[in-house]
């Protein structure tokens, strides 16, 4: 007979075996079969807008392993993994040299030594390198030193703009969480919520830069450039285009996007539906950028005149007047309590009596309790464990680059309680 623990085991193993054929099950439904880990073409799953029902097997999957993983493992072993890993470092060096670039040249396979001449590294260093990244599937070593890419390294090419989001915590963000310590223990940051006293603040004053992140940004043109893709390809990691399909945007006629960037959002709204007046607001530099994208991505919508672009700084303006819905993806969480409530207080002032404003961000919840979302089956962690690793991860994200964070529901609701306007 089993003890209650060998029990627990055993539902782990069966939401792992369901989840997992609920994943395969949504690839198949796309006529195209599974993928492969070899596969050198992505699955048009891949691509969809809305993926949601995979992204919910995924986040079951993962986290049922993860928490299979740590019982069984020996402590020792799962704490040292913890640190143990330098996946990050090595996917830098992989963009950094666009070594998948060179690489979708020769879908046979490049040897290391050529590889490394093309990207003006050393042989045997880069060679540790994919290894390395090999084990996780990310290139494959398909004869000894000879590499190609995989599904999964296809999204370390310069062209793709996930990856610019990959790039964007390889190369920037691992720098301030290397801080982070140091930081909860200086005198002038450890207790300060305030933006300039981020991590990345702390970590840059080493190398003398004192610009502000958006400075930063706006100063670097090729920082900027890959921000820009990178928030696009953010929506791809996380699954956000979902809300295309799952909001009823039929039944409304105007929407504001505040701090919409060059359009990741709106131009697949405007593309879907074509009905909707559109307001892109961001700084002005912003919408210059903006003006472009959407002249090379969505013409059409320019000659039909449902699109504006309207500069704004949602600090010390007020959006548009009196549209339908006011949109805010992955803005609140870039800021501090107090200037997240000062954003949404200008919003309020520019909604009519049947406005809406939209906030899409990641909700946190403890791992006791789940504020009435979706909760994991036992004996799982009610919050899905390790299947909100992304979640919990980009609440770092946010903390060690802006001292700001993700949010709970009841966090939410208390930045969200702006006084109507008389």
């Amino acid at each position: 007979m089993m003890d209650l623990n060998e029990v627990k085991l055993e539902a782990l193993l069966d939401i792992i075996n369901s989840s997992a054929r609920q994943a395969i099950a949504e690839y198949k439904k796309t006529g195209h079969g599974v993928p492969s880990a070899d596969s050198t073409t992505f699955h048009p799953l891949d691509l969809a807008t809305d993926s949601l029902a995979l992204k919910k097997a995924i986040r079951l999957l993962e986290g049922a392993y993860h928490q299979l993983s740590a019982t069984l493992a020996p402590p020792q072993h799962t704490a040292f993994n913890f640190v143990h890993n330098y996946n990050w470092a090595c996917t830098d060096v992989a963009l950094r040299a666009r070594i998948a670039d060179v690489l979708d040249r020769h879908p046979e396979g490049l040897h290391v030594d050529k590889l490394a001449d093309a990207v003006n590294l050393d042989k045997s260093k880069t060679a540790r390198v994919l290894r390395t990244l090999s084990l996780m599937g990310c290139f494959k070593e398909v004869k000894r030193d000879v590499f190609a890419n995989t599904r999964v390294s296809l999204i370390l090419q310069s062209k793709n703009n996930a990856g610019c989001h990959v790039r964007h915590h390889s190369q920037d963000v691992s720098k301030y969480a290397g801080v982070l310590y140091e930081s909860m223990t200086d005198l002038e940051f450890a207790r300060s919520h305030e933006v300039d006293k981020a991590p990345r603040v702390f970590a840059l004053r080493k190398d003398g830069t004192e610009d502000t992140y958006w400075e930063m940004i706006k100063n670097d043109d090729d920082r900027r450039g890959n921000f820009h893709r990178g928030m696009v390809g953010h929506s791809e990691i996380v699954g956000a285009s979902a809300v295309l399909h799952h909001y009823p945007w039929d039944d409304i006629s105007s929407v504001v996007d505040i701090g919409s960037s060059i359009g990741a959002f709106s131009i697949p709204l405007a593309k879907m539906f074509p009905h909707l007046k559109i307001t892109d607001q961001d700084l002005p530099e912003i919408i210059k950028q903006a003006q472009t994208a959407w002249e090379r991505d969505a013409p059409e919508a320019l000659l039909d005149g449902h699109v504006e672009f309207v500069a704004l700084d949602f600090f010390q303006g007020v959006p548009v007047a009196g549209k339908d819905v006011y949109y805010l993806r992955n803005i609140i969480h870039d800021w501090p309590d107090a200037e997240a409530t000062q954003i949404l207080c200008n919003v309020r002032k520019a909604m009519g009596s049947n406005s809406r404003v939209l906030i899409h961000e990641c909700v946190l919840f403890h791992s006791t309790g789940t504020d009435g979302l979706s909760v994991a089956p036992e004996p799982m962690l009610p919050n899905f464990g390790a299947g909100s690793r992304t979640a919990y991860h980009q609440d770092l994200t946010m903390w060690f680059s802006l001292n700001a964070k993700e949010r709970t529901v009841d966090e939410l609701k208390i930045i969200g309680q702006v006084p109507s306007i008389a």
